[in-house]
């Protein structure tokens, strides 16, 4: 008689191999790389521009896969995407990855986001574990150390969020039209320590494991709050800058922090953050509703957006099964459940193939956001079956 646990198994790695996995696999440009944008409809748009984010992402999703399952398209898709990223994204001149490219691969914005140069780091070091090429370590080493030369700040500790293509001041450091002009961010600072982390795994230099156990500290003492919630943006010197709650980041950093903590394997460091993640789980799940789902955020004007945003119900997904497995909170893995329900029967798109953007509070699709494009990648969800696969080994 096919449990639960069956039953959760046998859906997730459906949907990641047919649902999320094929779909990433035809969007290969014949001509090099994968291509930038696809609409909710399925349209291809050949000529849109091409996001670092995106190739990052698609690189460590195919590079994980075929850590976990060992399917050789997946390896071979992980290299083109590479292949594509080096000869396109990264500054030869000045280091560092671009913001984004032409379809043809020319600079097109040529700053340099903190953020970006994170995704650059855990796309490589992945890649690395799954094919162990040497100069794909190597350029992985080499973006640590133009982060810890150009972004750090040795005065007030964490890291500036972007500079220009030769590294000098920006007045616009934004990270998306979605977020305020900040020195520092949350969101940088957790994806920079997911990236160490990663790094970390294959390549245990001592400045690392320092820059990694700082960040960690960062995350547990500066950006999360007394109420276990993440605080946004800050000023160079870490004043807090007025932001919401988002609940997706908070129960994602609550398995992340962890996660990376173990990554350091030392007793101390594991014991000193352990708190840190089951607060910031126990916050992010302030943010479920009654069917599920949890919603994406709470405005500054204390109202709630309801939206159902992809990348969200997959980290509440991964976020609980934590909280069960680490934390002892044996509600945490129907509260998992609860969602991946959600997900299957509401977000999978069953027909085009991957996730919609989000469902709406009126419960429909939202088709206004791209299926594949700059934020769209096979990120948040490909590591929310993996995970789950490898929670329950």
């Amino acid at each position: 008689m096919e449990t639960r646990t069956d039953l959760f198994l046998r859906e997730t790695a459906d949907v990641l191999e047919q649902n999320i996995l094929n779909y990433w696999l035809s969007l290969q440009d014949p001509a090099g790389g994968f291509y930038g944008e696809v609409l909710s409809d399925g349209t291809v748009l050949p000529d849109a521009p091409r996001g670092v984010i995106l190739n990052a992402r698609i690189m460590w999703a195919f590079a994980a896969s075929y850590r976990q399952l060992g399917r050789p398209e997946y390896l071979a898709s992980a290299v083109a995407a590479k292949d594509w990223f080096l000869a396109h994204f990264v500054d030869s001149g000045n280091g560092g990855v671009y913001w984004s490219v032409t379809a043809a691969g020319e600079p097109l914005d040529d700053k340099k986001q903190l953020y970006a140069q994170g995704f650059a780091i855990y796309g490589l070091s992945e890649l690395y574990k799954a094919s162990g090429d040497p100069k794909v370590l190597a350029m992985a080493a080499a973006l640590f150390q133009t982060v810890e030369t150009h972004f750090a700040d040795p005065e007030n500790g964490g890291y500036i969020e972007a500079l220009s293509r030769n590294f000098s001041p920006l007045e616009d450091m934004s990270l998306s039209a979605h977020d305020i002009n900040a020195d520092k961010t949350m969101n940088s600072h957790l994806h920079i320590l997911e990236a160490y982390a990663n790094l970390y795994r294959v390549w245990p230099d001592a400045c690392l494991k320092e820059a990694l156990v700082r960040l960690l500290d960062i995350i547990c003492q500066r950006v999360m709050a007394a109420d276990g919630h993440l605080q946004l943006y800050f000023k160079r010197d870490w004043t807090v800058l007025p932001g919401g709650i988002s609940y997706g980041h908070d129960i994602e950093t609550s398995w992340l922090v962890l996660e990376c903590a173990f990554a350091t394997q030392d007793i101390d460091v594991i014991r000193r953050v352990r708190p840190c993640a089951l607060a910031l789980g126990r916050a992010g799940n302030e943010g479920l509703l009654s069917d599920g789902s949890m919603r994406y955020e709470q405005l500054l004007d204390g109202t709630f957006d309801d939206s159902r945003q992809w990348w969200v119900q997959a980290e509440t997904v991964v976020g609980n099964l934590w909280l069960w497995k680490y934390h002892s909170d044996d509600a945490a893995v129907d509260r998992a459940l609860a969602c991946w329900a959600y997900i299957r029967d509401h977000l999978v798109d069953r027909k085009l193939g991957e996730w919609y953007w989000a469902i709406l509070p009126d419960g429909s699709p939202d088709l206004a956001n791209p299926k594949a494009g700059f934020w769209k990648c096979p990120y948040h969800n490909t590591r929310m079956c993996l995970e789950i696969m490898k929670l329950f080994k």
